[in-house]
């Protein structure tokens, strides 16, 4: 064993940038990472598409809605399919991705708090697949985790009812055994919104910014992960905001905006700006907070998370840009700087003039969760070697690499409980649980302990290298729940543990 980073210099690497979501091939590439142990060998040079190859400009698409099927009141219904589909992207060959529904981002589905939701899903992948509905409060049976896998040609109805108060901004992708990078990466993805019964903003025009990459190469196809994408998490050349690159937005001629934003990258962190705009937080993962955060200069969402921002634009005038500034995540190996990005062109010339109504002081009451009844602890860690002259490095949780015939913790149904999250890596990792909504307490770096600054819900949650986060979550459905790092090269390579709840 070496130390983590001596050897990694050597490594030859293709520059690299984004992420997934948006298409897909049919043919599956290559042979998944070993769980534990991952060969770090280099894989052969691809040449990627110009990084101005796709047309930008155009004007921002709505999300495409998944239709309820049903006319009884509190009852969504509907039918979900992945499969292959062909774009035209590059002259000559259409790029093939797996999409649902032939949609991408796949559609939206909207529904309110306290609906049961029935979804009829179908495989028509090369692969078996599940339906993940990241964050929301759904029993493990019908979470779509490892251990329940569609066949390819097979089908399964998905059905949950969302309970009062989950209302929030969640997405749903595949979770299936050893192949998630994959299929994310090759399109399967899709937004996933619950909307309270008295939303306090609700007359604030809305928009929904689903921001993700895709690594094309100059053929077409969407491009194999080399070594760098194995160690670091996958990203590509483009980043895409509702599968668009850079387009552009008609402001709101009030001058008042909500953005839903989801970070749906399998690796990229998106460090937001918007040069010129107030921008006030006022949701997280599992909904609002209790009070607006003003006076913002940025959001930082790292992978699979998400956040509801109010933009204010009353003073501004012509065009403006949302930007992906650089962020220094602890990347390894011989890898570009980090570039500042721009995702999406804001045209704020029609916004009318004239001072806005002031948000509401309060827009909800989060309750702390009160005294937890056990702990948890949970350490994020990466080792390299160089076995027989290949490069090896395993991605690890408690010291231990993924086992889908492994319970890792245990904690008791309707417990409160405090986990404390450690990441001893050299980089950046995002923790995310299955089935619940958690309350970060604090967080601690070199022995300095800071409270979180405000409460909110989250599922997910960003942790430096050598930082601590310590939250408090409650599990409401017996059964097996996942825990992992939530870039998914990362999970897919052995970051994840198994939570059995009694």
């Amino acid at each position: 064993m070496t130390q983590r980073r001596g050897f990694l210099a050597a490594l030859g690497s293709l520059p690299i940038l984004g992420l997934n979501m948006g298409w897909a091939q049919a043919a599956t590439s290559g042979t998944p990472p070993m769980m534990g142990m991952m060969n770090m060998g280099v894989a052969a040079s691809v040449k990627l598409a110009a990084v101005d190859a796709l047309a930008a400009g155009a004007a921002l698409s709505d999300l495409v809605k998944l239709a309820n099927t049903s006319s009884q009141p509190g009852l969504f219904r509907a039918a979900l399919t992945a499969a292959p589909v062909n774009v035209p992207l590059l002259a000559g060959a259409p790029t093939q991705f797996w999409a649902y529904n032939g949609s991408l981002p796949g559609p939206l589905i909207e529904v309110m708090e306290g609906d049961t939701v029935e979804i009829l899903f179908e495989n028509r992948l090369p692969q078996a697949t599940t339906v993940h509905w990241h964050g929301l409060p759904v029993p493990p049976d019908q979470d779509g985790n490892p251990h329940d896998a569609v066949e390819p040609g097979g089908k399964r109805l998905y059905r949950f009812t969302l309970p009062p108060g989950s209302a929030g901004t969640y997405w749903y992708h595949p979770h299936p055994h050893l192949t998630t990078p994959e299929q994310v990466y090759r399109g399967l993805a899709g937004a996933f919104i619950v909307r309270a019964m008295a939303d306090p903003l609700q007359d604030i025009p809305e928009r929904l910014l689903v921001i993700s990459d895709l690594k094309l190469g100059q053929d077409g196809r969407i491009a194999p992960n080399d070594a760098n994408d194995e160690m670091n998490g996958r990203e590509g050349q483009f980043a895409l905001v509702n599968a668009q690159r850079q387009p552009l937005l008609q402001f709101d001629r009030g001058g008042r905006e909500r953005w839903r934003i989801w970070n749906a990258s399998s690796a990229r962190y998106l460090r937001l700006t918007l040069p010129g705009t107030a921008l006030t937080l006022v949701g997280t993962d599992g909904g609002l907070l209790e009070r607006p955060v003003t006076g913002l200069t940025e959001v930082l969402l790292g992978p699979a998370e998400r956040a509801e921002v109010i933009v204010d634009a009353s003073g501004n005038k012509g065009r403006g840009e949302l930007v992906a500034t650089p962020y220094n995540r602890g990347k390894m190996g011989m890898v570009p700087a980090e570039q500042a990005l721009s995702l999406m062109s804001v045209d704020f010339g029609k916004v009318a003039g004239g001072s806005l109504k002031p948000l509401p002081a309060i827009l909800r009451r989060i309750d702390d969760l009160g005294r937890p009844m056990s702990k948890k602890r949970v350490v994020f860690s990466e080792n390299m070697s160089m076995t027989g002259g290949k490069h090896s490095m395993q991605f690890l949780v408690n010291g231990q690499s993924f086992d889908m015939k492994r319970i890792d913790l245990v904690s008791k149904i309707n417990q409160v409980e405090l986990w404390e999250i450690v990441n001893e890596s050299d980089m950046d990792h995002p923790f995310h649980i299955h089935g619940t909504q958690f309350q970060v307490i604090e967080r601690e770096v070199d022995g300095k302990v800071a409270p979180a600054s405000y409460r909110a819900w989250h599922d997910t949650v960003n942790l430096k290298s050598g930082e601590t986060v310590r939250l408090k979550m409650v599990q409401h459905f017996k059964g097996i729940r996942m825990f992992h790092c939530h870039i998914l090269e990362h999970e897919g390579a052995g970051m994840m543990g198994q939570l059995q709840v009694v």
